[in-house]
């Protein structure tokens, strides 16, 4: 395992899927980072020297908001949601759907969830 901003990433895999694995980075971003360092996408994260995690920490650091921070900001935008109990802050207290998907006869996952909440 490679140890990415406080993250294990998986040292068997390129480094383009290893990104991934760091909550708030996906694909595009990742592409983004290595195109930006200069770091080839097929490289394998345990192939990566030392300086080049360095280089890729610091990025990350610098200019991306990952992990504890961007979960903290995304609980805080539904806690704000919710208190001023707009349609969609009222979906996440009842833990219905939210984005306008059906609720009659699917939506069984976030349904069973309220149904055991309720009792």
């Amino acid at each position: 395992m490679t140890r990415l901003a406080g993250i294990d990433v998986p040292s068997d895999k390129r480094i383009e899927i290893a990104l991934t694995y760091i909550f708030g980075i996906g694909k595009p971003t990742s592409q983004e980072i290595l195109n930006s360092l200069g770091i080839h996408y097929d490289t394998k994260s345990k192939d990566l020297t030392a300086d080049q995690v360095n280089q890729i920490q610091k990025y990350i650091a610098d200019n991306l908001k990952i992990e504890g921070d961007l979960k903290r900001e995304v609980n805080s935008h539904i806690s704000r949601l919710v208190s001023i109990s707009c349609y969609r802050g009222i979906r996440h207290r009842e833990g219905l759907p939210v984005r306008g998907q059906k609720s009659r006869n699917k939506g069984g996952k976030r349904r069973e969830k309220r149904r055991k909440r309720a009792s």
